[in-house]
């Protein structure tokens, strides 16, 4: 059972989260003091952390940049502004997701399940596509005897389309993904990274690995 950590002053907002990951097979905790949440986090080792931006005694955000000199536990921002800054900075400051209040509760364990999914890919470094083995650190793809090199914008385009299989990423999605990633690509260079991604694939036997939804965007199939 994964360990989720919720850091939210909101007493109602709180109690809504625990319940809701509880019923979706999640530990859920909750922060009760705001005084030494570094160390508290710390001594919790949570999978992941829900963690809000308004927050006593230090800015989410402060916090969260002071945690990641410690520990790369996944964060997901949970906060009731809608600004781009607040994205922006939060990404910066090694957010693993965002979301906003009033949040849907179904995309939140969506996104939930995207980031912790991420983390067990990282750690197992093999993914299986169709009949193919994709070794995500050395970014070789594999088919039986033959192997091609993905480089580093497409192995991220495509995990981060394998993680939404069948599902539509817009191409913002892409783009920001790539930027959390330090890789900054403008949008002609998107379209040459997917065009490259699925002749690679083509290479090795998989045709029409990726569909083009004409003004919504990309799904892997």
């Amino acid at each position: 059972m994964k360990k989720i950590l919720i850091i939210e002053d909101d007493e109602s907002v709180r109690s809504e989260l625990k319940e809701l990951l509880s019923n979706a097979g999640y530990d859920a905790l909750i922060l009760e003091g705001y005084s030494n949440m570094l160390e508290d986090i710390l001594s919790i080792q949570p999978d992941l952390i829900l963690l809000d931006i308004n927050i006593p005694y230090m800015n989410g955000e402060m916090l969260l940049k002071t945690f990641r000199k410690e520990s790369d536990i996944p964060v997901i921002m949970v906060t009731s502004k809608n600004t781009e800054i607040d994205e922006v900075l939060s990404m910066s400051y090694g957010a693993d997701d965002y979301i906003t209040k009033p949040y849907n509760p179904t995309i939140l364990l969506l996104r939930i399940g995207a980031v912790l999914k991420r983390g067990e890919k990282n750690i197992t470094d093999v993914i299986l596509y169709h009949d193919l083995s994709i070794e995500i650190k050395k970014g070789i793809v594999k088919k039986g005897e033959e192997e091609i090199v993905f480089t580093k914008n497409e192995m991220i385009i495509f995990l981060y389309l394998y993680e939404r299989i069948g599902s539509i990423v817009t191409r913002d999605e892409l783009m920001t993904e790539l930027w959390n990633n330090d890789e900054y690509i403008n949008d002609n260079a998107l379209t040459v990274n997917i065009s490259r991604l699925r002749s690679k694939l083509r290479e090795l036997g998989v045709e029409n690995a990726i569909e083009t939804r004409k003004g919504q965007g990309y799904i892997l199939l």
